[in-house]
C-alpha cells in the first residue's frame, strides 16, 4: 500500500517549532505511525493478538515495539500502553530508546513483550521490503523511504511525497481482507492526521 505524506509533512512544518519549544522534543514522523497503528489495531484487534498453543489470545493493551538498528543488530524496545501516550511522550520514548541502543544500555524490561511492531527501513533508504514477524506477535508494519512521485489528484498530475507501507502477518489469525483493511485504516489516519487527535 502507499500513503501520501503531504498532510503529515504540512502539520509537522507548521507545528515543529512550537511543539519543540513546548515539549522539548521534536514532532517526529514515527509518532504519527504509532498513533495510527494503535487506531488501526483497535479497529482490527486480531493484529494485536498472539497464539499460545492452540489458542488465540487477544490483547486489550497496546505495547508497540519500535525496531531500532544498533551496533549488535536490530533491537525492538517497547512503548508500553501506547494508546495512552501523547505525541510528545512517544517522541521522548523513541529518543530514549535510540540513545540506549547507541550506548548499549537497553534493558530486558525495555525489550520484553510487545503486542505489535513498527520497523522503518526508510531510514536506511529502503523503498519496499517485507518485514519479518517478531513472535509471538502476529503483525509488523514496515515503513519505507518517502519519495516525491507523480500522482493523479482531482484529474491533475501532482508531485506528492509518497511512502510505501508493508504489513507482514500470521495467516493463522489474520486473513488477507483484514490485513488490507488494516493498511487502509493506517492510510486514512496518516493522510488526515487530524483524525489521530480524535482517535485519542
Amino acid at each position: 500500500n502507499e500513503v501520501d505524506m503531504s498532510a503529515v509533512n504540512a502539520l509537522r512544518d507548521a507545528r515543529k517549532a512550537s511543539f519543540k519549544e513546548r515539549h522539548g522534543v521534536s514532532l517526529g514522523m514515527s509518532a504519527f505511525f504509532v498513533k495510527a497503528a494503535v487506531g488501526a489495531l483497535k479497529a482490527f484487534p486480531r493484529l494485536n493478538a498472539e497464539i499460545q498453543g492452540d489458542e488465540m489470545i487477544l490483547k486489550h493493551y497496546y505495547d508497540i515495539g519500535m525496531a531500532i538498528g544498533a551496533e549488535e543488530g536490530l533491537v525492538v524496545p517497547v512503548l508500553r500502553d501506547a494508546d495512552r501516550l501523547s505525541f510528545a511522550d512517544i517522541g521522548r520514548g523513541i529518543g530514549e530508546f535510540a540513545r540506549k541502543a547507541v550506548d548499549g544500555s537497553l534493558s530486558l524490561d525495555d525489550l520484553r513483550g510487545g503486542t505489535f511492531t513498527i520497523t522503518n527501513g526508510g531510514v536506511f533508504g529502503s523503498m519496499l521490503s517485507t518485514p519479518i514477524l517478531n513472535p509471538p506477535q502476529v503483525g509488523i508494519l514496515g515503513l519505507h523511504n518517502i519519495v516525491d512521485r507523480p500522482v493523479a489528484v482531482n484529474g491533475q498530475v501532482e508531485i506528492r511525497p509518497i511512502m510505501y507501507l508493508a504489513l507482514s502477518y500470521d495467516h493463522r489469525i489474520v486473513d488477507g481482507r483484514e490485513a488490507v483493511q488494516f493498511l487502509v485504516r493506517i492510510k486514512e489516519l496518516i493522510e488526515d492526521p487530524e483524525l489521530l487527535l480524535l482517535e485519542g
